[in-house]
């Protein structure tokens, strides 16, 4: 049985851990492009950065992983010198892997709701609505998060179910909206992508925190056509000039 793309990348983040090389073969190393600014370009690159990451007795789970056409996304548990929250994007052609995002951030929480940045469940469901579920996120990134209107916030999200894992806010929603409406605080500005698998949509987004030049990814989890769970790492970008290669975070 030949295995999916989902798997060999599960296998590849494995191996991070594990130190067999074979699950690399995955990877296109000729054409290989990094997006990550912290890591050399290229076979050379990718090698360095797993024997580099052997040395710190690693611990790697994939808590939830999932496919959409070219593309693989995960969501990641790091253990290294210090535990991370992360996700992995790859994309596929011919066979290989020749592309790779992805978006780092130190474990926090737990969150006022006392939940964790990873916890929830893990299978995708609702498959035949997959299309449905990524229209419905993408509108509610662009209206209530990128346009900064907390008023939005009803029309996409199930506001009496709502599960929240993102370490800085909660449940009730009061954070989120308080953020929504201080551009100092959070700002989305670029929406770069939208994969979905099911009931699970990931979108990739540019911007600032803080004042500082961020990432976030948001893991979005629809039911019942509304927005019901959600889990981020949001990553402030490296100054250009300390980018080991050219390819851009996004």
């Amino acid at each position: 049985m030949v295995a999916s793309n989902k798997d060999r990348i599960c296998a590849l983040l494995k191996s991070i851990e594990t130190g067999d090389p074979g699950p690399i073969s995955v990877v296109n190393e000729a054409r290989y492009i990094q997006h990550n600014p912290q890591t050399h370009e290229g076979s050379e690159g990718l090698a360095a950065l797993f024997k580099r990451l052997s040395d710190t007795s690693p611990r790697v789970n994939i808590v939830r992983a999932f496919e959409d056409g070219d593309f693989v996304f995960a969501h990641t548990e790091y253990d290294f010198s210090r535990r991370n929250i992360g996700f992995e994007v790859f994309r596929f052609e011919d066979g290989q892997a020749v592309e790779h995002w992805d978006n780092i951030q130190k474990r926090l929480g737990p969150n006022d709701s006392g939940r964790s940045m990873v916890d929830g469940p893990t299978e995708s469901r609702d498959i035949e609505n997959t299309e449905k579920n990524r229209t419905l996120v993408r509108s509610f990134v662009e209206n209530a998060l990128i346009a900064g209107d907390p008023d939005q916030i009803g029309a996409f999200v199930n506001t009496t179910a709502f599960v929240e894992h993102s370490p800085g806010f909660s449940d009730e929603l009061t954070a989120l909206r308080a953020a929504l409406s201080d551009i100092e605080a959070i700002n989305y500005q670029h929406l770069h992508r939208v994969l979905a698998e099911g009931d699970f949509v990931l979108t990739v987004c540019e911007g600032e925190r803080a004042g500082k030049h961020s990432s976030f990814y948001d893991l979005f989890r629809v039911s019942d056509g509304k927005i019901t769970e959600h889990w981020d790492t949001v990553e402030t970008i490296a100054p250009r000039s300390e980018w080991k290669n050219d390819n851009g975070k996004f």
